[in-house]
This record gives structure tokens, C-alpha cells and sequence, in this order.
């Protein structure tokens, strides 16, 4: 794990094509991605306590996809992921995210988004981002999968299949993951639409304390080994579907292990 003070080291060591201003083609700024970072540090380290699993199963260098279980009811499983191959990957990668369009309409929450890597999920940004060698994060349950409430915090809702397509397309590995703990620490009995509608979001997570604040709850990261696919990304819908649940599949099985780790089960 690295120390506050080397957060601003890694950033520098980030293999990205940074200009004389610090900053990258997209806009990703060096300055801001230090100031974030070095803000999550000690929530990522102390108060979640994040365990990862199978780090190594990310490539050092190049094009990738990882792809994983929604679970949180906000954006903690993507922050917690970033955050988990900044500080621990050697050399550090910046896991790039494709956001919810409803991020785009907060200019503030738009600019910080981009500024920190993270851009609107069209398919076009999607795989310049890939064919650019880039690491990039999706999560194929969208916004019903943060919507999920406690009691099924470890199911799994319908992947969409444009992830696949451009993993084909791009000829990327799809590395699998799976997020344990976002449901208990942000335990959601009731997603209030009526209140997502004030904020411009889909929906605002109601937990029995009412306001979706994570608890100090540890969470786990559990990344398998990468997965190929062949094909140009215009194959029959019924192809496509079947790698996407042969990925499906994976998490399922990573959940499932990861949920007995944690319950202290063999």
C-alpha cells in the first residue's frame, strides 16, 4: 500500500501519454487525480480495510477490460476498484470507468468525472479507450445493479452485452471480478425515485438509517483470470449472449466463493 506522501509519486508513474501540463488527451489532470486520490487513501486503507484477491491476473501493461458485479447502491464498488489497482498493481494502472449518463448533467460531478478519467459510457469512448491500451472498468448491470437492496446484495441482474462486443471488437481480455461488502455497508432497504429525481439521478439509496453513508464494513476485491473471446463484435445476438454468460458465470462462482470467505466457511 502506498503512503499518502507516494500517492503523488504513483500518479507520475502512471503510463499514460501526459503533456507538459499534466494532463492526458482525454483531460484526465494529474493535479486532480493526486488530490483525489490522496483523499481515499485512508478510507480505502483504514476505514474499509479493502482485501484484494488475484490482482495479479491484470496485465502490467495494455489493453483490458474488467469487468464485475454491481453492489453499493452508489459508486463505491467502481471508486473502491480504481483505488485497489492504483495502489497495489505495480506499476500502478488508472482504471477507467464508463459513468451513467445522468453524471454528465452535474457540470461539477462531470468535470471531476473526466478530470479523473472517467467518461460518459458510449461505445465510441469505450473502445478508442481500449484500442489505446487502456484498463477499462464496466459494470454490464448498470443502474439496476446498484439498485439492488440487502437482501440481495450477492445476486446477480441481466448483463447487457455491449461489453462483450467491444472486448471482441477491441481484442481485449475480460478480466471478471467480484465487489464483496458494498451491500452491508451500504445496506439499502428502499431506492426512492422521487428523491433521485431532485439530484438527477435514477434513484437515491434509503438504508434504516436513512442516508446511504458507508458503514466501516471490509470490503473484498476477488479478480479471476482473464477470459478471451473471438469474434469481430457483429455476431448473432444469441453468440454474443453465451460468452456473456459464460463471464456471468464467473462472478457468479466468485461471488459465491468470496461470500463463504467471508462467513469463515472452507
Amino acid at each position: 500500500m502506498a503512503r499518502v506522501d507516494d500517492v503523488s509519486a504513483r500518479v507520475e508513474r502512471l503510463e499514460l501519454p501526459w503533456s507538459e501540463f499534466g494532463t492526458d488527451p482525454y483531460g484526465i489532470s494529474k493535479r486532480h487525480l493526486k488530490r483525489a486520490l490522496s483523499m481515499f487513501q485512508p478510507i480505502y486503507k483504514h476505514y474499509f480495510k479493502v482485501q484484494t484477491h488475484g490482482l495479479e491476473h491484470i496485465p502490467k501493461h495494455g489493453r483490458a477490460m474488467l469487468v464485475g458485479n454491481h453492489s453499493g447502491g452508489i459508486a463505491l464498488d467502481g471508486a473502491i476498484t480504481i483505488a485497489s489497482c492504483f495502489f497495489e498493481l505495480e506499476p500502478p494502472r488508472l482504471a477507467q470507468a464508463m459513468t451513467d449518463r445522468f453524471i454528465a448533467r452535474s457540470p461539477f460531478s462531470s468535470l471531476w468525472s473526466n478530470r479523473l478519467g472517467h467518461f460518459n459510457g458510449l461505445p465510441e469512448h469505450a473502445i478508442r479507450l481500449l484500442e489505446e491500451d487502456r484498463l477499462l472498468l464496466v459494470f454490464p448491470e448498470g443502474a439496476k445493479g446498484t439498485a439492488k437492496l440487502f437482501a440481495q446484495r450477492y445476486d446477480l441482474v441481466d448483463f447487457g452485452t455491449g461489453f462483450m462486443r467491444l472486448a471482441m471488437r477491441a481484442k481485449a481480455p475480460i478480466l471478471p471480478f467480484a465487489f464483496l461488502g458494498g451491500g452491508e455497508a451500504i445496506p439499502t432497504v428502499h431506492n426512492s425515485k422521487r428523491l433521485g429525481k431532485l439530484f438527477g439521478a435514477p434513484y437515491v439509496p434509503i438504508t434504516p438509517y436513512l442516508l446511504a453513508l458507508p458503514l466501516p464494513v471490509q470490503l473484498d476485491l476477488h479478480v479471476s483470470e482473464p477470459m478471451w473471446f473471438e469474434g469481430s463484435g457483429n455476431e448473432d445476438d444469441k453468440v454474443v449472449q453465451d460468452c456473456v454468460d459464460q463471464v456471468k458465470a464467473r462472478i457468479a462462482g466468485l461471488l459465491e466463493a468470496g461470500y463463504r470467505t467471508r462467513r469463515g466457511e472452507p
